[in-house]
C-alpha cells in the first residue's frame, strides 16, 4: 500500500507543478508570480519531479512552438507526424533538450518572459540530480515494496513526467470530444478531468491558450488545478489574469 501512495503522490505533486508552473505559468503566464514565488516554483517542480525534471523554460519555450504550429511538421509533438508515441517522445526529448541547452534559435516570440534559472536548471538536469533522484527511489521501493509487482511501478516514478506529456500529446490529439473547431486535432480527453488535473481539456485550452481555467464550458469541466489558483490568487501568493468568459459553440 505504501509503494501506491507513494506513485500516487509522484503523479499529483508532479503534474500539478507541470501544470501550474510549467505550462500555465511560463508557457502561457496566465498569472503573476513574485520572482520569489518563481524560484521556489523551480525547487518545487524539481522536488516532486525528482529524476524527469522539466526545465521552465525548456518547457516553455516548446510549448508556445507547439501552439503556434500545432499538427503541422513544425510541431515539436504530434500524432500527424510520429509514427508511433515512442517516436514523438524521442523527437519531442531531443527538441526540448536542444532548447533549453539554447543549441537551436528561436524566435523572440517564443522566448519572450519565459523564467530561465540557468545554474539550477543546469543543476537539476544534470546526471548526477537525476541518478541521485533514481537511487532514492529505488531504495524507498527496497524498503517499501512488499510484493514484486510493486516494482512495476518504478519505471513509472522514474519517468513520469514523460508519461505525463504523452497522454496529452498523443491521445489527447487522438481521442476524445470537441468543444470549438480549431486548426488541429486537439480534443478533450476526459469529461470529468480526474487524471491530469485539468490538463486533459485539451481542445479547450488550444481554442483558448491564455485561458488559466482549462475547463468550465460544460458543466462536468472541472478544472481542479485552477480551482488550487483561485484559492491561491485569494492568498495573494498569485495574481489571475482576467480571461475572456467562454461558451460551447454550437
Amino acid at each position: 500500500m505504501t509503494i501506491i501512495i507513494f506513485i500516487i503522490v509522484l503523479w499529483y505533486s508532479g503534474l500539478f507543478f507541470q501544470t501550474f508552473f510549467l505550462h500555465r505559468y511560463a508557457a502561457h503566464q496566465t498569472y503573476y508570480m513574485s520572482k520569489f514565488g518563481e524560484k521556489l516554483c523551480f525547487i518545487l517542480t524539481w522536488i516532486t519531479q525528482g529524476s524527469n525534471y522539466l526545465s521552465a523554460y525548456g518547457y516553455g519555450v516548446m510549448h508556445r512552438m507547439h501552439h503556434a504550429f500545432a499538427d503541422t511538421e513544425l510541431d515539436p509533438h504530434s500524432p500527424k507526424y510520429d509514427p508511433n508515441l515512442f517516436a514523438m517522445m524521442w523527437r519531442t526529448k531531443n527538441i526540448y533538450a536542444d532548447i533549453n541547452n539554447e543549441k537551436i534559435e528561436v524566435e523572440e516570440k517564443f522566448t519572450k518572459n519565459v523564467p530561465q534559472w540557468k545554474s539550477f536548471d543546469k543543476f537539476a538536469s544534470s546526471w548526477v540530480s537525476r541518478i541521485g533522484w533514481a537511487i532514492v527511489y529505488i531504495t524507498f521501493f527496497a524498503i517499501f515494496a512488499d510484493a514484486w509487482w510493486h516494482w512495476l511501478f518504478l519505471p513509472m516514478a522514474l519517468f513520469m513526467a514523460p508519461i505525463h506529456g504523452v497522454i496529452i500529446n498523443w491521445f489527447a490529439h487522438i481521442y476524445g470530444y470537441t468543444n470549438f473547431k480549431v486548426s488541429d486535432t486537439s480534443k478533450n480527453l476526459l469529461k470529468f478531468d480526474w487524471l491530469m488535473m485539468g490538463e486533459g481539456y485539451h481542445n479547450n485550452h488550444h481554442k483558448f491558450g491564455g485561458r488559466a481555467n482549462f475547463g468550465g464550458v460544460r458543466w462536468h469541466e472541472i478544472d481542479v488545478t485552477y480551482y488550487i489558483m483561485i484559492v491561491l490568487d485569494k492568498l495573494k501568493l498569485i495574481k489571475l489574469k482576467p480571461g475572456p468568459v467562454v461558451t460551447r459553440e454550437k
